[in-house]
């Protein structure tokens, strides 16, 4: 076989499941079968009834991923962001878990996180230029 390396700037759906396709395989085979649950806890506006913010994850091998949080800035400091903590950690532990993981920009909240018990495990400096990207997680298996 004759294999060349191609760079493409606007790659397929298609594209990207050919490589998609053989790495979920492999990842099956080693840590199981990587079926993932979305789950979310919606902030929203009593009178409308619009989400005006909340907290989306998923959970993915006995483990729970912040993927977005968002509270109105004109809502923060009123205990909502510790609110929706609280309650995603008592569905993690519902669920099993092991532990939460997130990530989060210096100008973001990480110390809201670290008050929330989360531990840094690592982060990018200049991510964005100047700044810092970290990446926490809270185990609750101990």
């Amino acid at each position: 076989m004759t294999l060349r390396i191609e760079l493409s700037l606007a790659p397929t759906a298609e594209e990207r499941l050919a490589i998609l396709e053989p790495l979920r395989a492999y990842n099956i085979a080693k840590a199981g079968d990587g079926q993932y649950q979305q789950i979310a806890l919606l902030v929203r506006d009593e009178h409308s009834d619009e989400v005006v913010g909340g907290l989306f994850a998923r959970l993915f091998y006995h483990w729970l991923y912040i993927d977005l949080l968002s509270v109105p800035e004109q809502l923060r400091g009123q205990g909502i962001g510790s609110q929706l903590m609280h309650k995603i950690e008592a569905q993690a532990r519902q669920h099993s878990c092991i532990g939460m993981y997130l990530d989060t920009f210096d100008f973001q909240a990480p110390d809201f996180y670290r008050r929330h018990g989360f531990i840094e495990v690592g982060q990018i400096a200049d991510y964005p230029p100047g700044g810092k990207r970290f990446f926490f997680q809270k185990r609750l298996d101990g």
